[in-house]
């Protein structure tokens, strides 16, 4: 299973989560590696790739830092690093969307991806990789691309992005109701607010798409462990490691049991008082785990 990575994703100054746990699971991979998971490096995505999903003004404010306000509208301090960063990052998302339609499935430890908006930043996410991987699978033949966020957090920047693409099926359950939107059918959003509301959520979301009937030519996994308690930024009580494997377990062998090609991004996730930077990696194993599993 190829998961995509470069040196580049970390290559941002400002030191936050999103822009330092690729390397952390990368180290990990490296000291502890994952039957059948290899890491590969991918192509940077080229700037006319990210103007035909955001404002060129937008794009060229995180290439030049100018102006200072758009360039540091996703919360995360502008350096040079940031594009360079977000460019592989970005490319990383695309290169596992193409590798998952080819090898049934594969990821990128990529992250702050949702919340990002056609004109600016949200919620330290630069570039939206899920709405750029949607869309250049459709441009390379897919008849319908399914977007799962299972981020604590809405992906209103996701939704504003796809919402008019009847090709596009955008389905979310959150914890927390940052960047909350009002989706239109087919798209969903469920906020999940108790530890007892969140399998029996994804497991309706999982057998209402079935009802649908839709075939998927491509899923795009934005498989976010900040739901998990501890987790200062959308920690809900009551999630705990193991709510948030038999997640993983569902989404993929849903995914394998329908020939879905899924790819997986890292999406939320947060190291503090509560969460320790070891704990968040072994979280976000997870989801890799299952996937080789399954895979």
């Amino acid at each position: 299973m190829h998961v995509y990575y470069r040196p580049e994703y970390v290559r941002a100054a400002y030191a936050f989560d999103t822009t330092r746990k690729a390397r952390w699971i990368a180290d990990s991979l490296a000291a502890r590696p994952i039957a059948g998971v290899g890491l590969t490096a991918p192509e940077p995505v080229d700037e006319a790739a990210l103007c035909a999903v955001h404002d060129p003004t937008y794009v060229a404010a995180i290439r030049t830092g100018v102006p200072r306000s758009l360039a540091e509208s996703s919360s995360l301090q502008w350096d040079v690093g940031l594009w360079l960063a977000t460019r592989a990052s970005t490319g990383g998302v695309l290169a596992a969307a193409r590798a998952a339609r080819v090898d049934g499935i594969a990821g990128s430890l990529s992250s702050g991806l949702h919340h990002a908006k056609r004109d600016r930043g949200e919620g330290y996410c630069t570039f939206n990789g899920l709405a750029l991987a949607a869309r250049a699978a459709l441009a390379d033949g897919a008849r319908a691309v399914l977007i799962l966020d299972l981020d604590a957090h809405c992906g209103g920047g996701t939704y504003g992005l796809i919402a008019e693409d009847p090709r596009i099926q955008h389905a979310d359950i959150a914890v927390d109701p940052f960047d909350h939107y009002t989706p239109s059918a087919p798209h969903t959003l469920h906020l999940a607010a108790t530890a007892a509301d969140y399998l029996p959520a994804v497991a309706t979301l999982l057998g209402a798409l079935d009802a649908a009937g839709r075939q998927f030519d491509l899923c795009l996994y934005n498989a976010g462990m900040d739901p998990v308690e501890g987790c200062a930024i959308g920690g809900l009580a009551g999630i705990t490691r193991e709510t948030l494997a038999a997640r993983e377990r569902m989404v993929f062998h849903w995914a394998q049991s329908r020939r879905v090609p899924i790819s997986f991004v890292l999406a939320g996730g947060y190291s503090g008082p509560r969460l320790a930077q070891d704990t968040l990696v072994e979280l976000h194993r997870l989801t890799i785990e299952v996937a080789a599993g399954v895979g």
